[in-house]
């Protein structure tokens, strides 16, 4: 792994092998909340593994019996110098939803609030059978702003949606997987963890530049009108099938071996 340039905060944890990065979140005694100096070192290192050559897929998780984290830490949110200073921060649900590599979040526990925006910013989510999903922020009288309406409505549809914005009362996971909030749900961490790895280790297999257009690929079905997201998926087609990889991939099959793929 290329070494970090930078000091990350002694609460995020972070590792890269085969190609795997794994963002941990390590403040489990305050379930996992977040505060500016996390949430600066969490947009370092997700800026880190968009230029890295030795990151290919990311996996967003947190430590703990309890919690994948329950939004930023609320006593830290009074250290902003004005409510515009507020308002045009970086925030750290922005840098997980700008990684290039494909994403994937482990819940475990309470996702709730900027927790679960944060979730949300991921392109797959699995979590375990003790999860809780929420957006309490109307409980305090303010709004998510990382995205939860948003995010909540493209994911489970404007009236489920509505119910949990409304509410704030939270959802369990067998309710969270039959949502779409994710899409598996496992008896403990460690076989949730065991999975996760496996799914990322099988697409850091793949070819890195087509892994990235299929992430693109994606956003565009989503956010796209239906005629300008199929003209860009030909776009990105075109893209990638003349890469040295989609070579490697075609002679690999023509040979009957395993390909070599090396990102370009």
């Amino acid at each position: 792994m290329t070494e970090l340039d930078f000091n990350i905060d002694t609460h995020v944890t972070f590792s890269v092998s085969e190609y795997v990065a794994i963002i941990t979140l390590n403040r489990p005694e305050k379930l996992n909340a977040v505060t500016p100096s996390m949430s600066e070192s969490i947009r370092q290192l997700a800026e880190f593994c968009n230029s890295s050559s030795d990151v290919r897929v990311v996996i967003l998780t947190a430590n703990g019996p309890k919690a994948f984290c329950c939004g930023s830490d609320i006593k830290e949110l009074d250290s902003y110098q004005s409510p515009w200073a507020h308002r045009m921060k970086h925030d750290h649900c922005d840098a997980i939803a700008e990684i290039t590599k494909p994403t994937i979040c482990a819940i475990n526990g309470y996702a709730l609030g900027g927790g679960l925006e944060l979730a949300l910013c991921c392109d797959i989510r699995v979590s375990t059978c003790n999860a809780l999903f929420g957006a309490p922020e109307i409980k305090l009288g303010w709004v998510g702003g990382g995205g939860m309406a948003v995010y909540l409505n493209k994911t489970i549809g404007a009236s489920r949606a509505s119910r949990m914005l409304y509410t704030g009362d939270p959802i369990d996971a067998t309710t969270g997987e039959s949502w779409g909030i994710v899409d598996e749900v496992f008896t403990s961490a460690t076989e949730m963890m065991e999975s996760v790895i496996t799914l990322a280790t099988t697409i850091a297999s793949r070819p890195p530049i087509a892994a990235q257009t299929a992430k693109l690929n994606m956003r565009a079905a989503v956010n796209m009108p239906l005629d300008q997201a199929v003209r860009y998926e030909r776009d990105l087609r075109t893209i990638c099938f003349y890469t040295e990889d989609a070579r490697e991939g075609k002679a690999a099959f023509k040979e009957k071996r395993s390909p070599h793929f090396h990102g370009e």
